[in-house]
């Protein structure tokens, strides 16, 4: 089997509030559940609902089995970050932080932040 190429860091990560872009739910808004990094895909709240049959399992008191309605995973690619009204594409930008060592100095250090690339505010 071939070996897949690792892609980059994912940006959206969990909690983001997507929309999305393609597919059969175009246009459907809703939270993000799950990142699945290893497949490049997230699980959105109330999106790409699809219909599971479950087996009933009798041990401990555990499934009860039937059909059960859950999200299944959407490709990063088909959703976008909502910011306010629309959609933003995502940024990175280098900023100066403060940091303090355990022995109470401090020191500068620089962090990555998401930023709109629509607003240029941090996201």
């Amino acid at each position: 089997m071939a070996e897949r190429k690792k892609s980059g860091a994912l940006n959206i990560k969990k909690g983001d509030t997507v929309k999305v872009i393609a597919g059969k739910d175009k246009g459907a808004e809703g939270k993000v559940i799950t990142v699945l990094r290893d497949e490049d895909r997230v699980i959105v709240e109330g999106v790409n609902r699809v219909k599971k049959h479950e087996k009933v399992v009798n041990q401990g008191g555990g499934n009860t089995g039937g059909i059960i309605t859950t999200e299944a995973p959407i490709h990063v690619s088909n959703v976008m970050l909502v910011e306010g009204e629309g959609v933003t594409r995502i940024g990175f930008r280098r900023e100066e932080a403060t940091r303090r060592r355990p022995d109470g100095s401090t020191y500068t250090a620089q962090r990555s932040v998401r930023v709109s690339r629509k607003s240029g505010k941090e996201i």
